[in-house]
């Protein structure tokens, strides 16, 4: 019995090179794949822990003890608001999915009348400053729904500019004053016709 052999011919230089190359490629591919897909599914998959728990991993956010996070995306200058305080602010409120539920350009409001989230970011706030805020349902409206935009148990998001806020002595000075300028402009004024 005669053994027939086949030559096997050498591979050529740098072919071998090449095949880990590309193998590398594919891997690398495929952990960019696998990652972009998990942080696909924390966004809009996960729940809104496990969403918190990702987003306190990016840059420049910070956790406070209430489970609040924010991220200052353009600092402000002097004192920061207190709970007793009104501040005018813009800003918009969205839910995890990009839905816009809520948005004004200037409005004042109670700085410790608005959902506990919302007033303790702005009391870290200063004036001029702008930060985007990531608000847990059990810092917002929790099981209770406002309204058919927010579901019940949502976490909210907000990108909010603190324009300004007074204290309370200065807002009471200033409805004192109006109240003041309405009685002087009805004092002059002719009665009524029947009175």
């Amino acid at each position: 019995m005669s053994v027939t052999t086949v030559p096997i011919h050498p591979i050529k230089k740098g072919s071998l090179t090449k095949i880990w190359l590309g193998v590398a490629l594919i891997v690398m591919a495929a952990l960019l794949l696998a990652y972009t897909g998990t942080q696909n599914a924390v966004v809009t998959g996960a729940s809104n822990e496990q969403f918190l728990a990702a987003n306190a991993d990016e840059d420049g956010v910070e956790t406070t003890a209430s489970g609040l996070q924010y991220k200052v995306l353009k600092p402000g200058e002097g004192p920061s608001p207190t709970a007793t305080d009104t501040a005018l602010v813009k800003y918009e409120g969205t839910l995890r999915d990009g839905t816009v539920f809520d948005a004004n350009e200037q409005t004042p409001m109670p700085v410790g009348g608005v959902v506990p989230g919302f007033s303790e970011a702005l009391q870290l706030m200063q004036k001029g400053g702008e930060y985007r805020i990531w608000i847990p349902s059990d810092l917002a409206y929790g099981e209770a729904s406002p309204g058919e935009q927010i579901p019940p148990n949502s976490l909210l998001i907000f990108d909010v500019t603190l324009l300004d806020f007074i204290s309370q002595a200065q807002m009471e000075e200033l409805r004192q004053q109006m109240q003041a300028q309405g009685a002087g402009a009805g004092a002059g004024a002719p009665a009524a016709p029947g009175q």
